[in-house]
């Protein structure tokens, strides 16, 4: 899986706007339900947010987010505050529904 370029994350955190956060990560942290919720979300919309609520600090939340990325095998498209948007194209290429530019 190849690296985002600069212009497609902005792309996706465009599209990312006007979603509401599809998971909520809260003090008990990851768990593999949670990942699997996450790896669901992906898998029916390509990009997704999630939000941190007990996570205030920024290197938790990377740290988690590159944790999350990896189990699910995703990009991280941008970081926004407490909210992180992932994507991850369909395996069914005509199945995607984002083209990247």
């Amino acid at each position: 899986m190849k690296e985002l370029k600069g212009s497609q994350k902005k792309y996706l955190r465009g599209l990312a706007h006007n979603l509401n956060p599809s998971a909520f990560i809260g003090q008990k942290g990851l768990s593999k339900a949670l990942i699997e919720e996450i790896d669901n979300a992906l898998e029916a919309a390509e990009v997704i947010k999630i939000k941190f609520n007990d996570f205030k600090d920024k290197e938790n939340k990377n740290s988690l987010t590159s944790e999350i990325a990896k189990a699910t095998h995703s990009h991280i498209a941008g970081m926004i505050g407490h909210v992180a948007i992932l994507y991850r194209p369909c395996k069914d290429q005509e199945k995607q529904q984002i083209k990247l530019p």
